[in-house]
């Protein structure tokens, strides 16, 4: 088999477990995200660096809700240079903190947190400052990663330490997926191929439970079909109050 049926061979049986085992924790979180676009709470979602892909994956998308609001901040989005200098960035302590600080968040949002690990002081200053706001938790981790390494806040604490709902990404250690004979470092991450195909059942799901409550879901439209940009441009005014990327 060659390494690119093995890669796609592993990445469906990660799919497959982590939707078959996950369904619970998956329509937890559907339904609190339809409840704060219920209630008119806000939803924000967030990750350092490759974690953050997730988090624009969610962001201003086809398809995607028009509500959630990525969590934007200095050193956090691949942008420094040299790079390395993001792997220094998300263990800072206490600039988690420093960055929910700036949001206009509440109690009743939510926040959806994505880190492999679950290692780094950034992500895990940020759920506990949030956990103390009141507002509902979403982690989503690689607990075969998580439960093995060490953690880096200075109160050695890790990430799903402090969900409200846990989603495992049932991801390899490490997250690399594929090996070459003889080769140490295994190949090719699962986490943002798996991690975007949860979150967006996710939210799928939590436009179809306020479609079936009689609410209009909040999602965007192509904007390269005809009409797309006036649905935009209309869903974004009914939603104006629980939106802060514009």
């Amino acid at each position: 088999m060659s390494i690119i049926d093995r890669y796609y061979s592993r990445v469906t049986d990660i799919l497959d477990e982590a939707f078959r085992q996950e369904a619970e924790h998956m329509e937890a979180a559907a339904q609190a995200i339809a409840q704060a676009n219920r209630t008119g709470h806000s939803v924000f979602a967030f990750g350092c660096n490759h974690a953050g892909l997730i988090t624009l994956e969610l962001f201003y998308r086809t398809g995607g809700m028009v509500t959630i609001n990525p969590v934007r901040a200095p050193g956090m989005m691949l942008e420094v240079s040299p790079i390395t200098m993001s792997s220094e960035i998300e263990r800072i302590p206490g600039y988690g903190r420093t960055i929910f600080q700036g949001l206009p968040a509440k109690e009743g949002d939510v926040i959806l947190i994505h880190s492999v690990s679950g290692r780094n002081a950034v992500t895990i200053d940020m759920a506990e400052a949030a956990k103390e706001k009141g507002l509902c938790v979403i982690v989503i981790t690689n607990m075969n990663t998580s439960t093995k390494v060490t953690s880096r806040h200075p109160e050695g604490k890790k990430l799903y330490d402090f969900a409200d709902i846990l989603l495992d990404n049932h991801g390899d250690f490490g997250d690399a997926t594929v090996a070459l004979d003889g080769f140490e470092q295994k190949l090719a991450s699962s986490s943002t191929v798996v991690g975007a195909a949860m979150l967006n059942a996710v939210t799928a799901r939590a436009s179809e439970i306020l479609w079936e409550a009689g609410i209009q879901p909040p999602v965007f439209m192509s904007g390269n079909v005809d009409g797309g940009d006036a649905y935009n441009k209309a869903v974004i005014a009914a939603h104006k109050e629980n939106i802060f990327y514009m």
